[in-house]
């Protein structure tokens, strides 16, 4: 009989980060969405739509066990959601779009809101959008990591890429075995 380990990570990020973009990338099943249209201006300015619960997917490993891939709402006022998708979470995605305004902020703002989960878990750090604004660098988010005395791994990554969404998955998945 063939007991397998179930392993849940969460994307978190602000709208327009590309968490349920990401989830859908690499899902092997068709995610669960809760995808609305928006009548926010802050949401309009970046899509049509916003997630109002959270996005589901899953991936089968090689060994057979499954990565359960959750993903955040990204307007504050569901923050509420993240501190309940972490729960049972083994690791966060925190993604973070380099074309917004204060991207550096974000980045801040998405570590405090998670302060309590990340001192038992690990977390990487996903850049989106370099294409669209090359700056801050990947170096300017060590630079605020270091500060903090955080040393979470940082990724350029396009969400919409399957070989990006992997490599953000598996620098995770060696954290959490690599303590």
């Amino acid at each position: 009989m063939n007991h397998s380990n179930e392993i849940k990570f969460v994307f978190t990020g602000c709208v327009g980060a590309g968490k349920t973009c990401a989830i859908r990338t690499i899902s092997e099943v068709d995610p669960v969405s809760t995808d609305v249209k928006s009548s926010e201006a802050a949401v309009l300015k970046h899509k049509t739509t916003t997630t109002v619960a959270m996005d589901y997917g899953y991936i089968t490993l090689e060994n057979n066990d499954k990565l359960y891939l959750y993903g955040t709402p990204g307007q504050r006022r569901f923050d509420f959601m993240c501190h309940i998708l972490t729960k049972g979470a083994l690791g966060l995605i925190i993604l973070i779009d380099n074309s917004h305004d204060d991207p550096i902020a974000e980045l801040d703002y998405y570590l405090n809101l998670n302060a309590a989960f990340l001192l038992e878990n690990p977390a990487i750090i996903g850049v989106t959008h370099m294409d669209e604004k090359e700056s801050p660098e990947i170096e300017d988010y060590y630079h605020v990591l270091n500060e903090r005395g955080d040393e979470w791994p940082v990724i350029r990554v396009d969400a919409r890429d399957k070989d990006d969404v992997n490599i953000l998955l598996h620098v995770l998945v060696a954290a959490l075995e690599h303590g």
